[in-house]
């Protein structure tokens, strides 16, 4: 695209280094893997760079697309798990995930999430955790309101059984 190895499109670093953990945490809630979530924040930054002329426009908005590509890539790595698994008479061991230093509840809401499909995770992740509105979700996911609330709910209603629960009196707008 015109970028050659070594080149620094103008801001690029700068977004990088100021937006780099957040993105990173995105990836980590969106995969509920902290290792996976890195990946993920890698993909769409390179993704960002590739396109980084577009998106760095004063109408651009670079971490909306970095998300939107952090949510594909999420959704075909689940695709691919699925494709991939072997069926055992036995459940892995699960005493290698990395949960190092979080508390109980960081370990049952990241075991809550794997389970949820990425649709309804990224919805979760945008809503509550980015404090993003039913709106602001919608555009950055590319779906519509309603796609976004009935994934909430859906979400929602996967959590309640384990008692986490989520504060929804946000306004939608």
């Amino acid at each position: 695209m015109g970028l050659h190895r070594g080149a620094d499109p103008a801001g690029y670093e700068d977004f990088v280094a100021s937006r780099y953990r957040e993105l990173v945490r995105f990836g980590a809630l969106l995969m509920a893997d902290a290792r996976l979530g890195e990946d993920l924040a890698q993909e769409g930054l390179i993704a960002a760079y590739r396109s980084w002329r577009k998106l760095a426009v004063p109408e651009g908005r670079p971490e909306a697309y970095v998300r939107r590509v952090m949510v594909r890539a999420a959704r075909r790595a689940r695709r691919r798990r699925w494709r991939d698994e072997v069926p055992t008479g036995e459940l892995p061991d699960a005493s290698g995930l990395d949960f190092e230093g979080q508390s109980d509840l960081s370990v049952q809401v990241f075991t809550v999430l794997r389970g949820l499909p990425v649709g309804q995770r990224a919805v979760l992740v945008l809503r509550f955790w980015a404090d993003a509105s039913e709106a602001e979700v919608a555009q950055e996911l590319g779906i519509a309101v309603g796609t976004v609330k009935s994934r909430m709910s859906r979400a929602l209603a996967a959590l309640r059984p384990v008692g986490l629960s989520f504060e929804t009196s946000k306004e939608t707008s």
